[in-house]
């Protein structure tokens, strides 16, 4: 929850205007007041606008336009080196940081012409080194599979499996999962409505293997679910509780899972079974990147790439498949 009071006027200016104009989802927003908090409070302690010792404590509702003014593309340098020497954070927090500064400013001087000069416009993002994402392996998301569908003292099986077989057919966001409604699913196209980052809607199709799992899960799932502000009544996936099953819950059950079938719980996670959905798409059903960019949501073409990997067997291949191969 931000604390509107705590900020200048002009932060929650930005903060309206991302969520309201920009239809940034709520935790965007809340990312965006927690990095420029930071940036501004040590703004505070880097020009001695403030005589508290202690970093937390440093208040910026004070924090006038005038002193964004004096700040230089030098003083958020400055900034990121804090980040990276003092709150040990590495190149993909430095870089998501400098992602919001860069925001805030344009906002600043570009939509509202609150200042005049953009400080951050040249800053240059901390270069980050590309990893393969980890994911399940065909077996054992078979095997994952199995062990719910096999698993005769877990009361909530039919949902448990549902739930993963979402997340290894469909590569859906966790919190796209949670907010399904039992509404959004059309049976006879099989195909369902999420809503993803930036509260854009896309539509997700639903194969064979989903349509059979949420059925089978909607006839054990308890009919007197709670009306309350999460409209849980509505919602596809429930708790014990009988209320709209939350993300921690999701993350328990996969957990869970993973731990049962003998899978490395340090390893994998709820995100990692997206990996691994797109992943098997890109391997075996030879889906088209773009296809595959607009199945996972994803804004821009080169976050869907890192799919794009190959593993050394298919190197293998590759190299077997040459016609000089057998050439004498």
């Amino acid at each position: 929850m931000i604390k509107t009071e705590e900020n200048p006027t002009f932060l929650n200016s930005f903060l309206d205007y991302s969520l309201t104009y920009q239809k940034k989802s709520p935790a965007s927003v809340d990312q965006y007041n927690c990095d420029l908090n930071m940036f501004l409070k040590y703004m505070k302690y880097h020009f001695h606008l403030t005589n508290e010792e202690n970093f937390d404590d440093i208040k910026i509702n004070d924090y006038k336009l005038s002193d964004l003014e004096r700040i230089t593309p030098e003083d958020i340098h400055t900034f990121i080196s804090y980040l990276s020497l003092n709150r040990k954070c590495g190149p993909a927090t430095c870089a998501k940081r400098i992602s919001t500064i860069r925001i805030f400013f344009k906002y600043l001087t570009v939509t509202t012409n609150t200042i005049k000069n953009n400080p951050a416009q040249n800053i240059e993002t901390p270069k980050l080194n590309k990893r393969l994402p980890k994911y399940l392996t065909l077996e054992d998301s078979q095997k994952l599979l199995t062990t719910i569908s096999e698993d005769e003292e877990n009361k909530n099986k039919e949902r448990d499996y549902a739930i993963i077989t979402l997340f290894l057919n469909c590569g859906m966001r966790l919190s796209e999962l949670v907010g399904i409604n039992i509404s959004d699913i059309k049976f006879d196209d099989c195909k369902l409505t999420v809503i993803g980052k930036g509260n854009k809607e896309r539509t997700i199709y639903l194969n064979k293997a989903c349509i059979d799992a949420i059925n089978s899960y909607l006839k054990v799932r308890p009919i007197d679910a709670k009306k309350d502000s999460k409209n849980s009544d509505k919602a596809l996936f429930l708790s014990s509780y009988r209320q709209r099953i939350s993300k921690r819950t999701v993350e328990n059950v996969v957990s869970k899972e993973l731990q049962k079938a003998g899978l490395d719980t340090t390893k994998y996670s709820t995100h990692k079974l997206r990996h691994t959905a797109a992943t098997l798409m890109y391997k075996y059903g030879q889906v088209d990147i773009r296809a595959l960019q607009e199945l996972l949501g994803h804004q821009s073409i080169s976050t869907t790439e890192i799919y794009t990997h190959v593993d050394n067997d298919q190197v293998r291949k590759a190299v077997e498949a040459n016609p000089l191969a057998n050439y004498k």
